[in-house]
């Protein structure tokens, strides 16, 4: 079974929300940082949130006040709710984690297969 397995993608609306959620297996990430990045065509990858151990969140510009990142430890998933969305946040989301508790960026060293989303005008 894949360590990351993303859900929630979707089409959309400009405007629209999208609740993805990420279900992590195997491994126990409530001590690491995680986060979510995307990846679109001839656009360069980018960290749209990320969550350290303690719950403290950092976002992009590109996206600040219209995502939020949150983890349950306890159930070993994570979720990105998007809102506000607009055609260029159309991409592949994908959950992520980086061996360390605190993110300090969007550099992660494992990844899943990621969830597309797709936003139109």
């Amino acid at each position: 079974q894949a360590p990351l397995v993303e859900s929630g993608g979707g089409s959309v609306q400009a405007g629209g929300t999208l609740l993805l959620s990420c279900a992590a297996s195997g491994d126990v990430y409530g001590d690491y940082c995680m986060g979510w990045f995307r990846l679109a065509p001839e656009k360069v990858r980018e960290g749209v949130a990320a969550i350290d151990a303690d719950g403290t969140t950092n976002y992009p510009d590109s996206v600040k006040g219209r995502f939020t990142i949150s983890r349950d430890s306890a159930k070993n998933t994570l979720d990105l709710h998007m809102k506000s969305l607009q055609p260029e946040d159309s991409a592949t989301y994908h959950c992520a984690v980086a061996w360390r508790p605190n993110c300090d960026g969007f550099d992660f060293n494992l990844w899943g297969q990621g969830t597309p989303v797709t936003v139109s005008p």
